[in-house]
C-alpha cells in the first residue's frame, strides 16, 4: 500500500547535484553515474517517487561508489517525479502513470549494459516505490545481491520467490510496511534455509528515513548512515 508518509519530507531536486555525472542514456533511459567504469561490480539504485535527481540519494549513489562500485541511478520516472505541490495529481493518480511492475523490464536493458562494459556482479537496492523492482530482480536472478529499504507494495508471495540474498532494512513507525510485515518477511526468508538474509528495524524512525530526513537533525542523520553502512556490507560480502 501506498501511504502518505511515502510523500513526507519532499526534497528539493536537484539536477546537476552530485560528485557523479548524469548520462543521457544507460540502458536506453537518463542516468546518474558514479564510479570507476571499469569496475567488476556495479550497483543499481532505485528511487523512491521523488526520483533519481533528490540530493540524498545521489550522496548514497558517490558514497557507495566510493567503496569501488559503479553506481547506476535511473531515471525509471522518465522526469516525472512526484510533486506533491499539484493538486490535480495525488500519489494514487500519480502511481497509476508509473507502475511498480514497469521497473523490473526497463532495469534489464541496464544490467545487459552493465555486462558489457565488463561488470561480473551486480546488486541493486530500492526505497520505498523502488524496492519492488529490486524484489522482482532477485527474483529472476539477474542481480546477485539485492536490499529493500523501507519497502513500498510489496507482495507476501514475492519474498517466497527470492532467489538472490536480500537485506530488508524497515522502520519502526510504518504505516506502508509495519515491522509486522517485516518481520512476515523475515520468517519466510528465514524458512527458505537457501537464501541468506538480512532483517533489520531501525526504532524511533519513519518510512522514508534513509532519504528524508531532516539535515539539522543528528540523530535522523545518524540513523540513515547508519542503513547506508548496512547496505554497502551486504554488497560487500555478496558482490565483491
Amino acid at each position: 500500500m501506498t501511504t502518505s508518509q511515502c510523500c513526507d519530507n519532499p526534497p528539493a531536486l536537484n539536477p546537476a547535484g552530485g560528485e557523479g555525472k548524469v548520462v543521457d542514456s544507460f540502458g536506453g533511459l537518463t542516468a546518474y553515474v558514479a564510479g570507476a567504469a571499469d569496475s567488476k561490480a556495479a550497483v543499481i539504485l532505485i528511487s523512491d517517487v521523488f526520483g533519481f535527481e533528490a540530493p540524498n540519494l545521489r550522496k548514497v549513489a558517490d558514497k557507495v561508489a566510493s567503496s569501488g562500485y559503479f553506481v547506476v541511478v535511473p531515471d525509471f520516472l522518465h522526469g516525472d517525479p512526484y510533486a506533491p505541490e499539484n493538486a490535480d495529481r495525488p500519489i494514487q493518480v500519480w502511481i497509476q502513470k508509473h507502475p511498480q511492475a514497469k521497473l523490473f523490464e526497463e532495469a534489464k536493458p541496464i544490467i545487459a549494459s552493465l555486462k558489457e562494459q565488463g561488470v561480473l556482479t551486480i546488486g541493486a537496492a530500492g526505497y520505498c516505490w523502488g524496492a519492488k523492482g529490486v524484489v522482482d530482480l532477485a527474483k529472476a536472478r539477474e542481480i546477485h545481491a539485492a536490499v529493500m529499504l523501507h519497502p513500498s507494495r510489496i507482495p507476501v508471495d514475492d519474498i517466497k520467490e527470492v532467489k538472490c540474498p536480500i537485506a530488508i532494512l524497515g522502520a519502526e513507525i510504518d504505516q506502508t510496511s509495519p515491522p509486522e510485515l517485516i518481520k512476515e518477511f523475515e520468517q519466510i526468508l528465514s524458512s527458505n534455509s537457501g537464501i541468506n538474509h538480512f532483517v533489520k528495524i531501525f526504532p524511533g524512525v519513519s518510512h522514508g528515513w534513509t532519504m528524508r530526513y531532516n539535515n539539522d537533525d543528528a540523530a535522523a542523520i545518524k540513523s540513515a548512515e547508519e542503513a547506508l553502512t548496512d547496505m554497502t556490507d551486504w554488497f560487500d560480502k555478496y558482490l565483491k
